[in-house]
């Protein structure tokens, strides 16, 4: 068993690893190329976006549709993982994340564009994805359920048992919880809110994600302010590193670059076919409204919370301390606040993971509905998630995650294969939104404007040519 698990980790790191970060950097300076720079957009015009989206009674919000993908992209990585980078790559590695998110921004837009054009109505609201425009846009069903099964397995079950056990051993180090007190209670708690479905799920989304965010990010900005003398030689510090002559003539510079760019990708999910599945239940006038604001998710989730974290670590006397992971996040706390800096971290971990589990369950169930509509097999779907949220926080399963790597592995190529393959219409689409801001509109897509895109399920046709 020590072996099979050596050689899945061998080629999930060491091939499909490689082959994953190679294409998700290509496909994300592509369509950066062939947008012309989508990702950089002013904030007022987010801000506009995410209030002012279309509201309709019964309906998610584009506001809603982004708290839910940005439950998921923000986990326990934003924590143990920057701190991970920071220990194995060196500070450098926070300029490579930075510069991958740039570019995955791209991804995201494109993804969750495609994802709001081919979504489907259901009960009063949408559902799409990544297994949607395979099968609408690009006419090949086998794919699509291929997607949907590996999707469902790996983030709203073996993913969320790794968030439960991060939670569960986080209560036991800092209060002696038993496990599995830990365990029946998350088990309890997630229930109450995955069982009510998605607006239930839409709504704590709206109201916890944005609350914790600012918890952290107020956090980093009282260190800040109490380090301002050290905030210039930090930024010295990540750009000297990222391109320090001592790395590449030492052959560590390829691996600080590296670290870096896989702390981006897989904290933010750019282009991975997750976040889209968020992105296509917004109610709103026009996909490239909605694509925009998964984009800023991205930097929402890579350079303003992972980069709270590295600016904590950095601007404490990290070197003096052996810890890695969580742990190092943990000591740079406890040194500039004080004991108050542990209970505070203990909180973050705890509120990061469990808005994780609530969005990684979701991505399961718009992939569940779109392989069955039978509300038994939805009833059992919604069993095993809180059956696997207990495993996690009672069991240590190994093998499960590192498969579960693999698959999401597998699942990413997937999805890049697609939306490349839909390039055509997602820079059409985008074509459409800018022609009409160029006139003063406020934009409305029509699929008979764009003809490309081919037959749609939400979109109605244009006033001028119904009779």
């Amino acid at each position: 068993m020590t072996s099979f698990m050596q050689a899945i980790t061998a080629l999930n790191d060491y091939f499909l690893g490689y082959i994953l970060m190679a294409a998700l950097v290509a496909v994300g300076v592509y369509f950066t190329v062939a947008t012309r720079f989508v990702q950089f957009f002013s904030p007022r015009s987010i801000f506009g976006l995410l209030v002012h989206g279309t509201s309709k009674k019964g309906h998610i919000s584009p506001f809603q549709a982004f708290a839910i993908s940005t439950a998921s992209r923000v986990g326990t990585g934003n924590i143990a993982g920057v701190a991970l980078a920071i220990t194995l790559g060196g500070p450098g590695a926070i300029f490579w994340m930075w510069l991958i998110a740039v570019f995955g921004a791209a991804s995201s837009f494109v993804e969750s564009t495609l994802a709001q054009i081919y979504k489907v109505p259901t009960a009063g609201h949408f559902r799409g994805g990544p297994a949607y425009y395979m099968q609408y846009a690009l006419g090949m069903r086998k794919l699509a359920v291929a997607f949907s099964v590996i999707i469902t397995l790996t983030f709203a079950l073996t993913f969320n048992s790794v968030q439960a056990n991060t939670i569960a051993q986080s209560l036991q180090n800092s209060f002696q919880l038993p496990l599995y007190l830990s365990g029946i209670a998350l088990t309890c708690i997630s229930a109450l809110i995955i069982f009510g479905g998605l607006r239930r799920i839409a709504r704590f989304s709206a109201i916890i994600v944005p609350a914790f965010a600012l918890g952290y990010i107020a956090l980093t900005l009282v260190i800040v302010l109490l380090n301002l003398p050290k905030l210039p030689s930090v930024f010295t510090l990540i750009f000297t590193d990222a391109f320090s002559w001592h790395n590449l003539a030492g052959g560590t510079l390829g691996a600080t670059v590296m670290i870096g760019a896989r702390r981006g990708l897989f904290s933010n999910e750019a282009g991975m076919g997750s976040a889209p599945n968020a992105a296509a239940t917004a109610n709103t006038s026009h996909p490239v409204k909605q694509g925009y604001v998964q984009a800023f998710g991205v930097f929402v989730d890579t350079l303003i919370i992972c980069s709270c974290t590295a600016f904590i670590i950095l601007l404490s006397d990290y070197q003096a301390s052996s810890a890695q992971g969580i742990g190092l996040t943990q000591f740079a706390l406890t040194s500039e606040m004080g004991s108050i800096g542990n209970y505070f971290l203990t909180a973050s971990v705890l509120l990061f993971a469990f808005t994780s589990i609530i969005g990684n369950y979701y991505y399961g169930q718009a992939n569940v509905e779109f392989l069955t509509t039978n509300k038994k097999l939805m009833l059992v779907f919604r069993m095993c998630v809180c059956g696997m949220i207990f495993l996690g926080t009672v069991a240590h399963l190994n093998l499960v995650w590192n498969l579960a790597d693999l698959f999401m592995t597998v699942m990413a190529l997937m999805n890049l294969y697609a939306i490349f393959r839909l390039r055509k219409q997602a820079l059409a689409v985008l074509a459409d939104y800018r022609q009409q801001k160029a006139a003063g509109k406020d934009p409305h897509f029509y699929p008979d404007d764009v003809p490309c895109v081919g037959k749609t399920m939400a979109w109605h046709t244009h006033p001028t040519q119904t009779k």
